[in-house]
């Protein structure tokens, strides 16, 4: 007999295990509301920074060290964003960053990076996606020392070139807790805070900096980083902070 470990490798191994707990996190919330009559899903609790979530569209974020040069709503695929061009002080590094708040308390991500790259086409003319990876951040709450304080986050970093400008991309869903690049990790964590009676929100975050054309994606990993952790940061101590 052929073991299953030639199948599987880590990766495949990982979202088995994933699809396991979301049938167990199913099993274990749809007994209770099948004997009442109550259906979890169609009665979610309430978010309670909805208000502050839906104004990320309008304002944008402050974020700690960079300056916001512009903000406006942009509407890509089906939604309105937050598009915030933002200069870094005291350097010439820039960015721009892309938020998409939960906008209801059945709203769920689902197709973003999707839309995010269909949006990059159509306006630099491709979106060519090479040298992707996973990266792991460690953002702070605000408030907290320590490790306790310390939150992580697993996004997805890559290089995008177009017709006029190479980006590199670091895109999660950020929640109240942490980070994810797969909406399917959301709704695992969703699912759980759901049997605690609490909701877990999510912003759709994607940062594009400039970069040298079709040069390594690295080298903008420091910077990357530090913008990614302050983003997640200043979500976890303003929009999600109950």
């Amino acid at each position: 007999m052929i073991p299953l470990s030639k199948f599987l490798n880590h990766k495949h191994l990982n979202t088995l295990i994933v699809l396991l707990l979301f049938l167990l996190l199913l099993t274990v919330g749809a007994v209770p509301g099948y004997l009442s009559g109550r259906w979890q899903w169609k009665q979610p609790p309430s978010i309670a920074n909805l208000k502050e979530l839906r104004e990320i569209r309008s304002k944008g974020l402050n974020l700690p060290g960079w300056q916001t040069v512009n903000q406006i709503e942009q509407v890509i695929g089906q939604h309105k964003w937050s598009l915030q061009i933002l200069k870094q002080a005291g350097s010439n590094n820039q960015a721009l960053l892309l938020l998409l708040p939960q906008n209801g308390p059945k709203n769920q991500p689902e197709v973003e990076w999707t839309d995010v790259s269909g949006w990059g086409k159509l306006r630099w003319g491709k979106w060519d996606v090479a040298q992707s990876r996973s990266a792991q951040l460690t953002a702070t709450k605000p408030g907290n020392v320590g490790e306790n304080g310390k939150v992580p986050v697993e996004a997805m970093f890559f290089r995008v070139s177009t017709d006029q400008e190479t980006f590199a991309v670091l895109q999660w869903y950020a929640l109240p807790n942490g980070g994810y690049s797969s909406p399917l990790r959301w709704f695992l964590a969703d699912q759980l805070a759901q049997l605690h009676k609490s909701r877990a929100p999510w912003v759709a975050v994607s940062i594009l900096i400039p970069m040298e054309p079709l040069g390594q994606v690295e080298t903008t990993w420091p910077l990357a980083k530090s913008i990614g952790e302050t983003v997640q940061s200043t979500l976890m101590g303003g929009p999600f902070k109950n």
